[in-house]
Parts: C-alpha cells; sequence; structure tokens
C-alpha cells in the first residue's frame, strides 16, 4: 500500500464527507493504492454515523472509534499503530488541511527519502490570538529542540516514512512535538513544505487557551524523556553529586575554621552551616531519585491502553 491517510476528528460530521470525496479524488487521479483511517475521538455529533456511512461505500475508508474523548494524541497514536502504508500521512479534519498536497508529500518521503515533512501554513487564516502565542512556542521548540528548519511544529499536515510512525510513541497531549519525538528516536531526515491552509469552513476550533500551558509543560517533558529517559541518573545523580560535595565543602570550610583558626563562633551559629547541610541533603535526595528513576526506567509502562467501542475494516 502506497498511502496511509490518518485523520483524527472530533465532532466534525458536516466537513467529513467533503473530505472523503477530495482525497478518494486525489488518489485516483495519482493512481495510489490507499487507506483512509479516521479516528473518531469520542464526538457527541454524527461523525461515526458518517464513517460507518462511507466505509460501506469506498472499503479504503477504516475507522476507530474512542467510548470517550481522549484527546488528539491518542487519536494519532492508534492510527499510527493501525497505518500499513509506506507513507503515513496525517491531516485535521475541519478541511483546513488540503489533500491537493499529498502527492508532493509523498514524493518527498517515497523518493528524496526524508523521515518526516511537516507542513508549514506560512499564510494562515487564524486569529492573532492564536498566530501569535503559535509562533512563540515554535521559537521556543527550535531552540530546545535543534530542529531550526521548521517554521511550524504543530501543523496537522505531515508525511511520515512507515518506520517512523511505528518507532515512536505519542501520548498526552505530544502531538506538537512529533518532530523532536521522531528526532531523539532516531530519525533526523526532517524537512517541511509549505502547505495551502484555508479558513474553517464548518464547525468551531476544538482547542482552548489551555492549550499554550499545556505545550510549555510538554515542550519540558518531552525534552527531559528525550534527553534522559532511558538515563535519569545522568541527570538527577549529577546535580545530586555536585549538591553534595558544594555542601561538604562548606563543611569542611566551617570546621578548618572552628579547630585551626580556632573561632569563637559555634557552627551552628553560622547561616552557612545551615546551607551546607541543605545541599547535603538535597544532594542525597536527587541521587536516590536518579537511582529510582533508572530502575523505573527498565520497566516498560503500559501509557496508550484506550477504551474503544467499534472498528470498521479493521
Amino acid at each position: 500500500m502506497n498511502i496511509s491517510v490518518v485523520i483524527p476528528l472530533f465532532n466534525e460530521d458536516e466537513s467529513l464527507p467533503e473530505l472523503f470525496s477530495w482525497i478518494e479524488k486525489v488518489m485516483l487521479e495519482n493512481n495510489y493504492s490507499y487507506e483512509i483511517i479516521a479516528v473518531d475521538d469520542g464526538s457527541k455529533d454524527k461523525s461515526w454515523q458518517v464513517i460507518t456511512t462511507h466505509a460501506q461505500k469506498n472499503p479504503a475508508i477504516k475507522g476507530i472509534r474512542f467510548q470517550r474523548n481522549y484527546g488528539k494524541s491518542a487519536a494519532l497514536q492508534v492510527g499510527f499503530e493501525a497505518a500499513q502504508g509506506d507513507v503515513v500521512i496525517t491531516m485535521d479534519a475541519d478541511l483546513q488541511d488540503s489533500p491537493d498536497e499529498i502527492p508532493e508529500l509523498y514524493k518527498m518521503i517515497s523518493v528524496d527519502a526524508y523521515h518526516l515533512v511537516s507542513g508549514w501554513k506560512k499564510k494562515r487564516y487564524d486569529p492573532l490570538t492564536k498566530t501569535i502565542p503559535t509562533k512563540l512556542f515554535n521559537a521556543a521548540t527550535r531552540y530546545v529542540s535543534g530542529i531550526h528548519n521548521l517554521h511550524d511544529f504543530n501543523c496537522g499536515l505531515k508525511a511520515y516514512q512507515n518506520k517512523v510512525v511505528k518507532n515512536i510513541e505519542v501520548y498526552g497531549e505530544m502531538h506538537r512535538y512529533i518532530p523532536v519525538i521522531a528526532k531523539w528516536a532516531g530519525f533526523d531526515k526532517i524537512t517541511e513544505k509549505a502547505v495551502q491552509h484555508q479558513e474553517r469552513k464548518y464547525g468551531v476550533t476544538k482547542f482552548g487557551i489551555e492549550r499554550f500551558v499545556n505545550g510549555l509543560l510538554d515542550l519540558m517533558s518531552i525534552t527531559f524523556v528525550g534527553k534522559y529517559g532511558k538515563r535519569p541518573m545522568h541527570l538527577f545523580g549529577t546535580l545530586g553529586v555536585l549538591s553534595f560535595f558544594f555542601g561538604v565543602l562548606i563543611l569542611v570550610y566551617l570546621t578548618v575554621l572552628k579547630l585551626i583558626f580556632s573561632s569563637e563562633v559555634s557552627l551552628t551559629n553560622r547561616p552557612s552551616f545551615y546551607l551546607a547541610m541543605l545541599t547535603v541533603i538535597v544532594g542525597t535526595q536527587l541521587f536516590v531519585a536518579g537511582f529510582l528513576g533508572e530502575l523505573i526506567a527498565r520497566n516498560g509502562i503500559e501509557r496508550n491502553t484506550y477504551s474503544i467501542g467499534e472498528k470498521i475494516n479493521l
């Protein structure tokens, strides 16, 4: 199979018929073998009925429905697990991503051999309340991740080699930083493509202001996990040892001051004594935290177990 199109969605029953028809048209024009995996993230409207109806007409359309709303990352993860195409393309269901971009994205993966191609909505039709914070987060992500050639990490329109999606894990709200996750997994041939951004035709956006706070926390989390997830002792152990020995040096200094220079001031009356004790205790705690983290890192955690109500053609 050439292409798997993974579409996470929540309450998008109005846009789905047009989106499915548009994707089918592009695939037929280019003679691609394909599948469309629509992941219904607990929609309350008629999205699942629309998916079911279209899947009966076109076996290439496959559906997965969550019992409740888990979030976009969860929907992408189960879509990645089900994808069979050599190239996996993700897009949002709100018609703001154009399926006409699929042929060029497919070429960049299959011919140019990029691991991941991220869309860049160079001209956006979003309000300033969304575009300005997005620019700030993208700048911060470029600085932290070292991926300097991407302008828009969170664009829903992306293309991947199949082996990339099978070797990364997306959970929580980490979908914003999939290029970073891919880089930490060793897939560093990453580039971007300027793509057409269209105004929302139906419904309203499903993301609120809290996404900016969550995005910052997720960036901190993924940076730590990417660098130290498999070796937490390297971070906590190093900080612990430095803190411990800093405290010990202060204590040695105070002891020498008392015994050799016969200082009349009691050790316990010096603020530096309590600073030394604090740094020794904190250093010990950090070292123990690193040791425990090292033990925990050796055991897999089931983070992507979701209650799925129904499947179609899968």
